[in-house]
C-alpha cells in the first residue's frame, strides 16, 4: 500500500472523533476532521495577516515585539487546541501490522 493511501486510511480510523490525530511517522499531530483543518487554516490566515500588517507598519522596534508576541501567542493557542482536541501524543513509526 502506498504511503498516501496508508495515511488516509489511518486518518479515517477515528472512532473517538479527534480533530487531530497523531502523525503516522514521528511526533506531533495532523488534522483529521474538518474542524482541525479549519483550525489550521485560521492559524495560517492569522500568520499571513501578521505578515501583511508588518509590511505596512513603520516602527520596526515596536513591530518586532508585537509580531513575536502575536506569533508565539497564536502558536501556543494552536498547540493548546491540538492538545485538547487531539489524540494523545506518542512517538510513532508507521502503523503496526494487525495481520
Amino acid at each position: 500500500m502506498n504511503l498516501i493511501k496508508q495515511h488516509i486510511t489511518y486518518l479515517q480510523d477515528n472512532p473517538a472523533g479527534y480533530w487531530f490525530k497523531r502523525k503516522l511517522y514521528g511526533y506531533g499531530w495532523t488534522p483529521a476532521r474538518p474542524a482541525g483543518w479549519v483550525t489550521v487554516g485560521v492559524y495560517i490566515g492569522f500568520l499571513l495577516g501578521i505578515i501583511w500588517y508588518a509590511e505596512s507598519a513603520s516602527n520596526v522596534h515596536v513591530l518586532l515585539d508585537t509580531l513575536l508576541l502575536a506569533i508565539f501567542g497564536a502558536t501556543a493557542l494552536l498547540l493548546t487546541i491540538c492538545w485538547k482536541t487531539g489524540e494523545p501524543l506518542k512517538w510513532q513509526w508507521g502503523q503496526k501490522d494487525t495481520k
